[in-house]
């Protein structure tokens, strides 16, 4: 583990980008995150469930009446990671 990794804060097992959600942790968000949803990257997942083996998305340009996204839930093995910068 490098000096950097180490102050990193713990990836959460439930994280949503919303900050009105009980599920955002704001330090979490001062960093790069990554999702692997069943083995490929994603980079539109609003929220995740790791234990429950979910994401959330946006379903295109829909939004609900306070002008949120709406979104669409998939199911399937999820994967969290801080990227770190190539040191190359």
């Amino acid at each position: 583990m490098t000096d950097a990794a180490a102050h990193l804060p713990p990836l959460p097992d439930h994280l949503s980008a919303d900050p009105r959600s009980p599920h955002h942790v704001a330090a979490v968000f001062e960093h790069d995150v990554g999702i692997r949803f069943n083995g490929k990257e994603r980079f539109d997942v609003q929220e995740y469930c790791i234990s429950e083996g979910w994401i959330k998305f946006p379903a295109g340009k829909a939004v609900d009446r306070r002008g949120q996204p709406l979104l669409m839930k998939l199911k399937g093995t999820v994967e969290v990671f801080y990227k770190t910068p190539d040191a190359g």
